[in-house]
């Protein structure tokens, strides 16, 4: 589509949402192509320039991410590190996201901070078969609160930190995920730490007027994430200590739980200045359960987009993308009784979903090599955006 034509079905479909969305939810069905992340930029500008968006939120490292923030924002620092050390996952490999930054940082430049665009993390410090340790968002909850609360407020216990969560490499060995008997998660000193940050997070909220004044807003909301994203993990370690064979779904639970808080708290932060385009996988996004068979065993929980639909309502709109075909990948013309097939008669662009719902139950789910969107989930899609041909 044009970029005129594709703009415009944007802002008409926003036009017709029932409220304007404070987090508009933009999926993707599978990692690893440049295409959607090139259409993520173009309707990311178009936003910004047309309907006074003021940040994007990805599936990336909340923590890593606040490099990415302070680099657009006009902070020194090199491109091609903040690239490495900025993103998760390795999407700092992608040409389209180091455009992105890129470009964030041009339009940004010379403008006042209230007028700036925002650069936020969606995910918790979790890889695939690694998740970090509680170590660092600890020690910089434990600090920031020391510099600035009487000292009698801050448990004792609290110098321990250090010493309780050890090497690093403890919590974040592919074992200590896979495994439930190398987890640390479930130890005498993780039990200890998540006491710790319960006494830390506890000061905190009790100190927030003086924090604030003696601080910053911003400051305050940092150390709200590392008291947050702390107490994530160490649930997260907890869930993979435990041998239960629903393990794994509790785990996808409990990121998907983080995830969520760290979308609630961009929403509030952002109320004042205007929406944010959150992009990830459309399994993250949707309103629906997640759900996964592993080993024979049926695995459900509910995802972020589900649990901020929930607290958000109106203020949170979803598109979902469907992907027609992949050569590069094997994937050729879908079917016409599939999802696809139908959206490939319609064409290229923005579908309302509630077009389409009443014809998903004649639809079959395509036999693709990745999870495609089900026909299902139209239910808790505004839109659908369906891309032909990639790769």
């Amino acid at each position: 589509m044009l970029e005129f034509e594709f703009g415009h079905a944007l802002s008409r479909f926003l036009g017709s949402l029932p409220a304007r969305p404070r987090l508009l939810g933009l999926g993707e069905p599978t990692h690893g192509f440049e295409e959607f992340l090139e259409i993520r930029n173009r309707m990311f500008r178009w936003l910004v320039e047309h309907e006074g968006y003021r940040g994007i939120a990805m599936e990336t490292d909340v923590l890593a991410a606040q490099a990415v923030d302070a680099y657009v924002a006009g902070g020194p620092g090199d491109i091609d590190v903040i690239m490495f050390t900025g993103f998760s996952h390795g999407f700092g490999a992608a040409a389209a996201n180091r455009e992105l930054v890129a470009w964030m940082r041009a339009h940004n430049a010379g403008r006042e901070p209230a007028e700036r665009l925002r650069f936020d993390g969606v995910d918790a410090p979790l890889e695939t078969t690694s998740a970090a340790s509680p170590r660092g968002p600890l020690v910089a909850l434990r600090d920031y609160l020391t510099a600035h609360v009487d000292a009698d407020l801050v448990p004792s216990a609290a110098g321990e930190i250090e010493r309780l969560a050890g090497d690093d490499v403890r919590w974040t060995a592919t074992e200590a995920v896979m495994d439930p008997a190398r987890s640390a998660g479930d130890s005498p000193d993780a039990r200890a730490l998540r006491l710790i940050a319960d006494d830390l997070t506890a000061v905190l909220d009790a100190e927030t007027p003086g924090l604030v004044a003696a601080t910053s807003e911003a400051r305050w909301r940092r150390a709200r994430l590392h008291a947050r994203t702390a107490i994530g993990l160490l649930r997260y370690h907890r869930v993979l200590a435990d041998p239960a064979e629903n393990r794994i779904a509790r785990a996808a639970g409990m990121r998907a739980a983080m995830m969520a808080d760290n979308l609630r708290d961009i929403a509030d932060r952002e109320s004042r200045r205007g929406p944010t385009l959150v992009f990830t996988h459309n399994g993250h996004l949707q309103r629906e359960p997640s759900s996964m068979t592993m080993a024979g065993v049926p695995l459900r929980w509910w995802c972020a987009g589900a649990i901020i639909a929930t607290v958000l309502g109106d203020g949170y709109a979803f598109v979902a993308t469907a992907l027609g075909s992949a050569p590069s990948r094997g994937l050729g013309e879908p079917a016409p009784d599939t999802l696809e097939g139908l959206l490939a008669e319609l064409g290229e662009g923005i579908h309302h979903a509630d077009d389409l719902k009443g014809r998903r139950q004649a639809l079959r789910i395509a036999d693709y090599w990745y999870a495609p969107l089900h026909p299902e989930h139209l239910v808790g899609a505004d839109a659908v955006l369906f891309v032909p041909r990639v790769g």
